[in-house]
C-alpha cells in the first residue's frame, strides 16, 4: 500500500493530499479492525477459562458429596455401629445428597434458562414460609450449638411466582453468605414489607464484593478472586440464575457493602 502511494504522488505530485487522506482513513479503520478482533478473542478467552474451571468446578462439587456418602456408608456396613452413630452417619449422608440435588438443579434450571425452555410457572404462595424451610434445611451448626443463620422472617407475605425457581434465588443467596463468610461467622437473613413491596435482604461478614465486580458477579461462570487460589466452593452458576429468575419476576436485587465487612444482597419485589 505504502508503494502504490509513493509511486502514485511521484507520477502525480498534485494528488499527494489524497493520497495521504486515503491512507490515513485505511490504517485508522485497520487499527480498530484490528482492536475490536483482538478485544473478541480475549473474551473468547476468558469465556472458554471460566468454563474450563466450571468443570473443575462441577467435578469437584460432585467428588466430594460422594466420597463422603460412600464412606459413611461403607462404615455403617462393616463396623457395628450403636443406633446414635448409624444415625449421624445417614443424617450427614443426607445433607450431602441434598447438597448434591441442589447442584444438579442449578445446573439444569440455568441450562433451561439460557435456551429459552425454561416458561417459569407462577402461582400464589407463602413466600415467608418458603424462606424459613430454606434457611431451617441450610442452617449449620458447626460451632456447638450456636446458630449460624439468623432470621427474621415476617409471616404471611405472599408472592405470585415462579415457586421452585424463586426457592432457587433463597437457596442461592443463602448458601453464597455461608460459604463466603469465615467459620462461624454470622449470616442474618431477613424478609419484611416496606411500602407494600416484599423485601428479602441476606447479610453476611466475609472478605465483601469489590466495586468493580458487584455487577460483574452476576454473569455466567463469573467467581470472584483468582482461580488459583481461590478456596471457596462453587459453580459461578448461583448468582447468574439469581438474576435471571428474578429479572422475570420484575424484582431488583442490588449489591451492598455491610459495615465493618461482608456483603448484603437485597432484593425486591415489585
Amino acid at each position: 500500500m505504502f508503494w502504490w502511494g509513493t509511486e502514485l504522488i511521484r507520477v502525480l505530485p498534485q494528488r499527494m493530499g489524497m493520497v495521504i487522506g486515503e491512507g490515513a482513513v485505511f490504517i485508522f479503520l485497520l487499527g480498530v479492525g484490528a482492536y475490536f478482533i483482538h478485544a473478541s478473542i480475549k473474551k473468547e478467552d476468558k469465556l472458554h477459562e471460566r468454563q474450563q474451571n466450571f468443570l473443575l468446578s462441577v467435578t469437584h462439587e460432585l467428588k466430594s458429596p460422594l466420597a463422603a456418602i460412600k464412606l459413611s456408608l461403607q462404615t455403617i456396613v462393616k463396623r457395628d455401629l450403636e443406633r446414635q452413630m448409624q444415625t449421624s452417619l445417614l443424617n450427614n449422608s443426607l445433607k450431602d445428597i441434598e447438597r448434591l440435588d441442589d447442584l444438579v438443579e442449578n445446573m439444569l434450571l440455568a441450562t433451561k434458562i439460557e435456551s429459552r425452555t425454561y416458561s417459569f410457572p407462577k402461582e400464589e404462595f407463602d413466600f415467608s414460609e418458603l424462606v424459613t424451610k430454606i434457611t431451617d434445611r441450610l442452617q449449620i451448626h458447626s460451632c456447638g450449638n450456636e446458630q449460624l443463620i439468623n432470621t427474621n422472617i415476617q409471616e404471611g407475605l405472599n408472592l405470585v411466582g415462579d415457586k421452585f425457581a424463586l426457592s432457587s434465588v433463597v437457596t442461592n443467596l443463602v448458601e453464597n453468605a455461608v460459604k463466603y463468610s469465615g467459620p462461624c461467622a454470622e449470616v442474618a437473613v431477613e424478609l419484611c414489607q416496606i411500602g407494600g413491596k416484599a423485601v428479602l435482604t441476606v447479610s453476611d461478614k466475609g472478605l465483601g464484593i469489590p466495586d468493580e465486580e458487584k455487577m460483574l458477579i452476576f454473569d455466567k461462570f463469573y467467581r470472584i478472586g483468582d482461580e488459583n487460589v481461590r478456596k471457596s466452593k462453587g459453580t459461578g452458576l448461583g448468582l447468574f440464575i439469581v438474576k435471571e429468575v428474578l429479572q422475570n419476576h420484575d424484582a431488583d436485587i442490588s449489591v451492598k457493602d455491610n459495615v465493618p465487612q461482608g456483603a448484603i444482597f437485597e432484593v425486591t419485589f415489585n
